[in-house]
């Protein structure tokens, strides 16, 4: 309802007190939230059911020819259609229509991907590389301002990759779930969450402390009812799937918050355990990093332990934030958080190292990026430029725009590779794809050059070992 002001006048002046009374309604009392947080669930819901099967799953679009050959597979599309006649064995898509464009899943095309790898042409990239013997590279994304595009990048990082044709694992660390809603995650409780996994981090910790105090005569701490549960948890029973054949999920829920309250009384307990190992250990010890090619992690927007945990598992760190001066400057000050925290952490590790004759530790990242978000080249290039300039390689040369195709995206819950291209004029969605295509290609190139140079390592090494043996 309009403000009843004289005309000319703006619309916070001449207000009248018993009209405001009238309009304001009862206090809000606690039990008023759960209402509240009710209508929001039930709208969410609502939400979510529009890109949903009749089974209430998600359910990923077809790719038309013209995609497949213009994003996902480097060949003409009078090629690719004269090899699915020559070849009936492989997938033949579908048509809406008699005689109509032919339509395939993404199950599909990456298995056309694999017969083009190994029949095509071998100077063109079928399938992205991908050096052998070497784990997953783990990618958090983080910022602990909101609002900066942070789970839509992680996003749309993730279905890049799987676009690709790599195997890629997200994992939610954040607990309003916003990356399991995306990817239609269900998740009941915290126990289907990463918490049970830092759970059994420390109960490892717990129980090996414990016989040293029994070795000692003391008496061993007690493990706890949650402690024992967990430590009977793999990071395989928390993995689910989703509507992209390669992309699975471990997901989050609000009970995930409690873990920044759980984690600090373990640390008390446990005055050695190192917390910030727990999500990377468990993930290695249960061979996770041998079943993907890439584990994307979405943070909460606060530097506490979950996010401690993921910037510290990771080996490839993207911030994403704004060209405005306030975001800029909020970056700044993260970044100045996370030199206090890491730096707290070394040294509190290396003076007990140094007194135990250990070597000293040290946290290193493979490669550290800050990405410019909803990018307005009309109102911003000239900050933009400064950032860049103070920044310089740090910050990501390509600066992700802002389209209608991402804007009509995030309001239906779902990536800009999950629309279809006919519901947009052709060139609002090429427009649109170019700016996050663009975005993954800097994200790849940062990927592919850290695993050339493990490639490059592992065969440098490999005759002085070779020679050893003998």
């Amino acid at each position: 309802m309009r403000a009843v002001t004289r005309e000319g006048l703006p619309p916070y002046l001449s207000i009248s007190p018993d009209t405001a009374l009238a309009e304001l309604g009862d206090p809000t009392a606690t039990r008023d939230f759960s209402d509240i947080a009710e209508a929001c669930a039930r709208g969410r819901t609502d939400l979510a059911s529009r890109g949903l099967q009749e089974d209430g799953q998600k359910k990923l679009r077809m790719f038309s020819t013209w995609e497949i050959t213009k994003y996902l597979i480097p060949v003409a599309p009078a090629h690719f259609r004269r090899v699915l006649k020559n070849n009936p064995d492989l997938p033949q898509g579908s048509s809406e229509t008699e005689g109509g464009a032919k339509w395939f899943t993404l199950d599909e095309v990456l298995r056309l991907r694999v017969y083009f790898a190994s029949e095509g042409s071998k100077a063109k990239e079928y399938r992205p590389y991908r050096p052998e013997n070497i784990p997953a590279k783990l990618v958090a994304v983080a910022n602990f301002k909101g609002g900066v595009g942070k789970t839509s990048t992680c996003a749309h990082l993730a279905m890049s990759a799987a676009l690709d044709g790599y195997k890629v694992l997200v994992i939610d660390l954040d607990s309003q779930g916003s990356m399991t809603s995306i990817f239609g995650g269900k998740v009941t409780d915290e126990w289907q969450t990463v918490f049970p996994l830092l759970a059994r981090h420390y109960a490892s910790h717990l129980r090996r402390e414990n016989q040293g105090r029994i070795d000692r005569g003391e008496a061993p701490h007690p493990i706890d009812d949650t402690l024992s549960e967990a430590l009977k948890t793999h990071s395989g029973d928390l993995i689910q799937s989703t509507h992209w054949p390669n992309i699975d999920l471990i997901g989050a829920q609000l009970n995930l918050y409690w873990a920044e309250f759980q984690i600090p009384v373990w640390r008390m307990q446990g005055r050695s355990w190192k917390l910030w190992e727990a999500l990377s250990d468990t993930l290695a010890e249960d061979g996770v990093l041998d079943d993907y090619d890439i584990v994307f992690l979405d943070t909460p927007p606060a530097l506490g332990y979950l996010t401690i945990n993921g910037l510290s598992a990771s080996d490839i760190l993207l911030v994403p934030m704004g060209a405005s001066f306030l975001e800029f400057d909020s970056t700044g000050r993260f970044f100045d958080m996370l030199h206090s925290t890491f730096q707290s952490i070394e040294e509190g590790e290396n003076m007990a190292a140094r007194a135990l004759g250990r070597q000293e530790m040290a946290f290193e990242w493979d490669a550290v990026r800050t990405l410019i978000t909803r990018y307005d080249s009309s109102q911003q290039a000239e900050l933009a430029g400064l950032m860049q300039a103070y920044l310089g390689p740090t910050l990501s040369p390509h600066w992700q725009g802002y389209t209608a195709l991402i804007g009509q995206a995030g309001e239906q819950v779902r990536g800009i590779y999950e629309a279809d291209y006919r519901d947009f004029n052709r060139e609002t969605y090429v427009r649109g794809r170019e700016t996050f295509d663009a975005t993954y290609a800097a994200f790849k190139r940062l990927l592919v050059g850290i695993w050339r140079r493990e490639e490059l390592g592992q065969q440098a090494d490999a005759p002085a070992e070779k020679s050893v043996g003998l």
